[in-house]
């Protein structure tokens, strides 16, 4: 079971890691039941809970057997979680330093500053610019009355969507994601996410970090979920660019032509809002310079020729390949039908996946590109030893 809501990083506000720690601290105990307690119960009927955040919503995952007995008790546990979670004192206070602690370890990474400071530099004041682990000076202010107040705004059942997935009948399937939505407040809607910006805060941000390699990231506000007429043909051009692994165009020119890096590769995010097209490598220190001429190269090359008939075709295959593997377990399957609800699809969604992709053609490719495409928007981050002077806008690696 697969309850989501629109209460992601992208609701954080002022206080940025806000929807991450009350995730966190969901599972802490209820009402009438003790985080000891809570743990046991769950374990005894072989069931796991579990809840994650990203920047466009929260979810909560039960995993339970089968047996309808079974079932109904993990369910009744999850309701008694929703309807009235402790956020005790103590509990908060323990699942806010462990954030701390993962906030404090992402510092000791090139990859996770170089990733935190391109959404900065990409989206600004937007809502994703907030990391969702959040920051070190805002989580250590958050307590249990803020956690408490966004879970009342936040977690209604006007902002949730369940999927369910397994051994069961549809009638009894509604009835329990009933149960659960019943199970919170009726609430009200999220406000609608404002648009992201068409340009980037920065252009380009150069963090000095001392380590043996450098971390080169560039992206852009790119697609939108719901703009299927480019999204699949953004998808394609995402695949042969990096998204293909050791099979793409930035692993073969970066890698095997160059030796220049062994992680490299691009990410195409699709978010209610604009989510970004990423572009990510580590490289030796000493090779910065080049490594980044070679990406950018790669990208303005895609951006002047798009794909081939070839091209396209061997992307489509990968793509198309790997899409039932993506849904062979409950867990998955349920993620993706979750996320189906959360998003509007209509439900002929994954029926339509296939035959969506293999209609992409070269011109599609380079109409996608040409709308939401292009090199001279894209913001850069160089993080290394020895970063070069950095002009205005430069960020510390301390923030």
């Amino acid at each position: 079971i697969q309850l989501v809501l629109d209460a992601g990083s992208a609701r954080d506000g002022e206080h940025p890691g806000l929807a991450e720690l009350v995730a966190r601290t969901l599972d802490e105990g209820t009402a009438g039941l003790s985080a000891g307690e809570l743990a046991r119960r769950l374990e005894d009927t072989g069931a796991r809970l579990s809840t994650a955040v990203g920047r466009d919503y929260a979810r909560v995952h039960l995993r339970s057997l089968a047996r309808p007995a079974t079932l109904d008790e993990a369910v009744a546990l999850l309701e008694r979680v929703l309807e009235a979670p402790a956020f005790a004192g103590e509990a908060v206070r323990r699942e806010r330093e462990g954030q701390l602690q993962e906030i404090r370890a992402e510092r000791q990474s090139a990859a996770a500053i170089a990733e935190r400071a391109l959404f900065r530099a990409m989206y600004g004041e937007h809502p994703y610019a907030s990391p969702p682990l959040g920051t070190e000076a805002a989580v250590a202010e958050l307590g249990p009355e803020r956690v408490a107040a966004f879970y009342e705004r936040y977690y209604v059942a006007a902002n949730a969507s369940v999927a369910v997935v397994g051994d069961i009948e549809p009638e009894r399937a509604r009835a329990l994601a009933e149960r659960l939505t019943g199970a919170l407040a009726p609430g009200e809607p999220a406000a609608a996410l404002p648009p992201a910006p068409e340009r980037p805060a920065r252009r380009e941000v150069r963090i000095d970090f001392p380590a043996a390699q450098t971390a080169l990231y560039m992206g852009q506000p790119a697609i939108a979920r719901g703009e299927v007429a480019l999204e699949y043909p953004l998808r394609v051009a995402d695949q042969a660019l990096g998204g293909a692994g050791m099979v793409s165009r930035l692993f073969r020119t970066m890698r095997e032509e160059r030796g220049l890096s062994y992680a490299t590769g691009s990410r195409l995010h699709v978010l209610r809002a604009q989510g970004p097209w990423l572009v990510y490598s580590q490289v030796k220190a000493e090779r910065a310079p080049e490594a980044r001429r070679v990406l950018r190269g790669e990208i303005e090359r895609l951006d002047a020729e798009g794909l081939d008939g070839q091209g396209v075709r061997k992307a489509v295959r990968q793509l198309t390949g790997a899409f039932p593997l993506a849904l062979a377990s409950n867990a998955a399957l349920s993620r993706e039908l979750a996320s189906m609800a959360f998003y509007d699809l209509p439900t002929s969604h994954l029926a339509r996946y296939t035959p969506r992709m293999e209609a992409v053609e070269p011109a599609d490719v380079r109409q996608a590109l040409a709308a939401r495409l292009d090199p001279q928007r894209m913001a850069t981050v160089v993080v290394g030893p020895d970063a070069e002077q950095p002009s205005e806008g430069t960020e510390a690696a301390a923030q």
